[in-house]
């Protein structure tokens, strides 16, 4: 079954904001660490952004973006403000539950960055 799903990518115009969802099908508190990654065209995966014991941001999007969950909708979001033509890329949701040992991806959601 499918654990994690990404919405609300589109199409948006730069120094324009949009925010990602991350809906999962699980209690999001059993994972030690959710993170957003992303791939842009011709390019592997990269880690954005991930919460858990600690938070992190890649430094390309620090300040920018934010990563945040809600645990009472077992939701996590990623808020991207200014975005720019860099951005593009297909965004992906991360959970992984340590105590089970496994690892959960979203399908992802394509953000396209243009004029």
């Amino acid at each position: 079954q499918v654990q994690l799903v990404e919405s609300g990518g589109t199409s948006v115009q730069p120094g324009g904001s949009l925010r990602l969802s991350c809906a999962a099908r699980r209690s999001i508190g059993n994972f030690y660490t959710m993170a957003w990654y992303r791939r842009a065209p011709g390019k592997e995966r990269e880690l954005v952004a991930s919460t858990g014991p600690t938070t992190t941001y890649a430094a390309s999007v620090q300040g920018r973006f934010t990563i945040s969950l809600d645990k009472q909708k077992d939701t996590m979001f990623l808020q991207m403000n200014d975005l720019k033509p860099e951005d593009t890329a297909d965004y992906f949701c991360n959970g992984w539950d340590r105590s089970a040992g496994i690892t959960y991806w979203g399908q992802g959601t394509r953000v396209t960055v243009s004029s």
